[in-house]
């Protein structure tokens, strides 16, 4: 866990690609797409089945590190409106036993707005927690303190011939967008303009390693 300021409060940036706010005692994760694989196995194209399941495993271990009495989910929870539905019954029962036991928050994103229920927790729109903006999107024109998600932003560099690519934060000095934490998510590369339009001047893609947080300008 390394930190990380923003909007005048103490982070601490995880390199499995999830936010962890101490004062709030809440891990912020996004874009989790719980059920993907299942969703493409109705249309013929078949994923390794376990992706709900290696996710949850993920999170799991990441409230244990962590200590997080909340999880704020900020949207894409699940891959689409039945994907909590198609859960197999462990998976299910796993969902249900944290949610019961965390201060847990669906933030609705595009891919989980028609969901007609969630397996516990608070479902809403959008929330703010000490003047921080908590979004699915992130929406260039509010001028607040935001942390949304959305684009699973990833950094692509090469280095000595040959091409890296990792999950990161893109951050600027009022926007903050987590990379994707679901197991079978894809990316979208930090300098895309269309994150870069989103996060505003200032952009910079920021990849926690061991001990620090490693900082890329995107021009």
């Amino acid at each position: 866990m390394v930190p990380l300021s923003f909007a005048g409060h103490d982070f601490l940036a995880l390199p499995e690609a999830a936010l962890f706010w101490p004062a709030q005692g809440a891990l912020l994760v996004a874009d989790l797409h719980f059920e993907k694989a299942s969703w493409y196995a109705r249309f013929g194209q078949f994923l390794p089945p376990h992706d709900s399941a290696a996710t949850l495993d993920l999170i799991e271990g990441l409230v244990a590190r962590t200590g997080a009495k909340a999880v704020w989910s900020l949207g894409d929870s699940f891959h689409d409106a039945d994907g909590a539905a198609r859960l197999d019954r462990t998976t299910r029962e796993r969902l249900a036993a944290l949610t019961a036991r965390l201060d847990w928050i669906w933030i609705v994103g595009n891919h989980d707005a028609g969901a007609a229920r969630m397996p516990g927790g608070r479902r809403v729109a959008e929330a703010v927690v000490e003047g921080v903006c908590l979004r699915h999107e992130a929406m260039a024109g509010d001028p607040r303190p935001e942390i949304s998600g959305h684009f699973h932003p990833k950094l692509r560099l090469s280095l000595r011939g040959r091409h890296v690519s990792r999950r990161c934060f893109v951050g600027s000095e009022s926007k903050l967008i987590l990379p994707a934490l679901g197991a079978l998510t894809g990316g979208l590369d930090a300098g895309h303009g269309e994150i870069r339009r989103a996060v505003g001047p200032g952009a910079m893609a920021l990849v926690p390693v061991a001990d620090r947080l490693l900082r890329f300008p995107l021009t």
